[in-house]
């Protein structure tokens, strides 16, 4: 019966959400590189170099732990150990201690002194330490989740998930007691419905949320929930303070380097991140017409005046999308994405999604700007799918030669 128990037992990133797909991606890049200076018979120090642990990603240390742990090599426990043995934190050493144990088992070998020894704990005088936390990117209209997860005595239950809005606040707020197949079954949901999770700073998690109640107290769908644990999130979790805010968050852009990310800022918009932000098919309609219209013209326009008047009716229609009133809730959103990012280990595209917020800070463009190169490529990216999804006109059938095509005015070639 203790074997069968043991092998069902999940591995230790069982409860943590999915890395995202470039967070994945670059974890693989990472152990195939380990896997093949170890096989090489390179030296600890070089094949430590090879690996980034994220102090303030705990999801990301998990699933590096648990897949550099597959790698049955002689140096694989020294390699582990260097990563992680002098981490203060728990779930790191309980994690590093479950890899080695499973590196024992498989036949390698496991020298005494690598084994790592837990302090005595000292006498705790305060609150409990927080659990974990997470969030979505900010997604359609400027809504997102949050979740803490921490233990049940918290709050009465472990996790408390939470859908707001930046314009209308709390949405919903659920608090749940989740099993351990429960919480699997939980983030799978969420990852078939195509929400992507990162794990998150929890004094910033806690920012998100008294933020969403300040924006509307009064409002239903949540707000009441929160109001009646906020104490308590703030006596576990601490309270949000100023070090939680962006503005404290973010680096500062000198102008140079914020002209330069502002360029390239466009191309975010092409970014599965971003695909929930683009204005709807019904929003774009009117804009397809008129492209028509200019490529249609009775003039005779040269290349170069067809793009000019193209980019013309492109940057007409993003003032009208996205008018200079709404510009701000647009930037707030965009230094928002531009912590994710970052968080997501994409510091270019972190910066160039900063630098487009800040060139949509108020009274920052005049009257002869040019468009927000990301608000304009968001528009772009709409058009072009909205022009995909129109059925293509059957091909002209085909001819003897001798007659052109109904274009030709069916004059008979010579």
């Amino acid at each position: 019966m203790t074997g069968d128990k043991k092998k069902l037992r999940r591995p230790v990133t069982a409860s943590l959400p999915p890395l995202a797909p470039e967070m994945a991606a670059s974890l693989l890049a990472q152990v195939e590189e380990v896997k093949s200076a170890l096989a090489s018979g390179q030296e600890l120090e070089t094949v430590q170099g090879l690996v980034s642990t994220h102090p303030q990603d705990l999801g990301w240390d998990l699933h590096l732990l648990s897949a550099l742990g597959a790698l049955t090599h002689p140096s694989t426990p020294a390699l582990l150990v260097a990563l992680f043995g002098s981490s203060p934190d728990k779930l790191r050493r309980k994690a590093l201690k479950r890899a080695l144990h499973l590196l024992k088992t498989r036949g390698v070998t496991m020298p005494t002194e690598l084994w790592p020894r837990d302090e005595a704990a000292p006498v705790r005088s305060g609150p409990r330490a927080p659990g974990q936390a997470f969030a979505s990117p900010i997604l359609g209209r400027g809504e997102r989740y949050v979740i803490l997860e921490g233990p049940r005595e918290f709050l009465g239950g472990n996790f408390l998930v939470a859908r707001i809005s930046d314009q209308e606040g709390f949405q919903e707020c659920h608090l749940l007691n989740l099993k351990r197949r429960q919480q699997q079954e939980f983030w799978d949901n969420f990852r078939d419905s195509g929400v992507e999770w990162l794990p998150v700073p929890t004094a910033y998690a806690v920012h998100l949320l008294n933020q969403a109640y300040e924006a509307n107290p009064q409002g239903e769908g949540g707000a009441n929930r929160y109001r009646a644990l906020r104490d308590q999130i703030w006596a576990h979790w601490g309270h949000p303070g100023e070090a939680a805010k962006l503005e404290s968050l973010l680096p500062t852009l000198k102008e140079g380097e914020r002209s330069r990310y502002l360029e390239v800022s466009g191309k975010l918009a092409w970014d599965p991140l971003f695909h929930s932000w683009q204005p709807a098919p019904t929003e774009v309609a009117p804009l397809i017409q008129k492209l028509k219209e200019v490529q249609e013209s009775a003039l005779i326009l040269s290349g170069y005046q067809k793009q000019v008047r193209l980019e013309g009716v492109v940057e007409e229609a993003t003032r009208a999308l996205y008018p200079l009133e709404t510009r701000g809730l647009w930037a707030r959103r965009l230094l928002a994405m531009a912590y994710y990012l970052d968080l997501q280990g994409r510091p270019e595209e972190a910066r160039a999604a900063q630098a487009a917020a800040e060139d949509l800070a108020p009274g920052e463009r005049g009257p002869l700007s040019l468009e927000n190169p990301f608000l304009k490529g968001l528009v772009e990216s709409a058009l072009r799918l909205a022009l995909e999804a129109i059925p293509k006109a059957p091909e002209a059938p085909a001819t003897s030669g001798l007659i052109a095509p109904p274009t030709d005015s069916l004059l008979i070639r010579r």
